[in-house]
């Protein structure tokens, strides 16, 4: 059973992100405020879940989330500030977005830059631990692996659909057949 809060805020809201470790495509995030009393069947970190667990709990969610969102930071931000420092920005843009602005930030991992007028704290592995970042974890994937989709029909020779980018064998060896899109980390190595 995963935890409710962390903070006692009743305004905390979850992050994680998602695409951290893809060839392609941008990073996504998401910030999540969850009731008190939301506590779905199967939620748990978005690795831990099947696609099909984790699109029923997407509609879920959403429904009943006090507030929720979701940022990204594009291939180019990725490029020009690292890996690490677009993910931070997907997260603040997530944030940002929020109808209701929270009163903490729990985030999943072991850094974060701080955000002006939240404080946060970081919990290495809180998608596993706590509800909102659980929450945050589905919703970045899976609107993340919709984005990938979508970019597949324009690219399919690298088979985003299936691996949404991430370096699979399939994928790599797109790479080298095909060389890279437009939508490849070209600061990454991609073979």
């Amino acid at each position: 059973m995963l935890l409710a809060n962390y903070s006692g805020f009743a305004l905390e809201a979850g992050l994680d992100e998602a695409g951290r470790g893809c060839l392609a495509g941008p990073v996504f995030a998401a910030a999540v405020i969850l009731p008190p009393d939301f506590s779905p069947r199967f939620l748990n970190d978005s690795k831990q879940l099947s696609a099909r667990r984790r699109e029923a709990l997407r509609p879920e969610i959403c429904a009943e989330a006090v507030a929720w969102a979701i940022g990204q930071a594009s291939e180019a931000e990725i490029s020009s500030l690292n890996i690490v420092q677009a993910s931070y920005l997907a997260m603040h843009r997530a944030v940002a977005a929020l109808s209701v602005s929270p009163e903490h930030l729990l985030v999943d991992g072991n850094r974060f830059r701080a955000l002006e007028g939240y404080p946060h704290t970081c919990i290495i592995g809180g998608d596993g631990l706590y509800r909102h970042i659980a929450a945050a974890s589905v919703l970045a994937k899976t609107f993340r692996d919709d984005y990938m989709t979508v970019l597949a029909a324009e690219f399919p020779e690298y088979g985003w659909e299936q691996n949404a980018g991430y370096p699979t064998a399939q994928h790599r060896n797109a790479i080298r057949t095909h060389g890279p899109s437009p939508h490849h980390r070209m600061g990454f190595r991609l073979l």
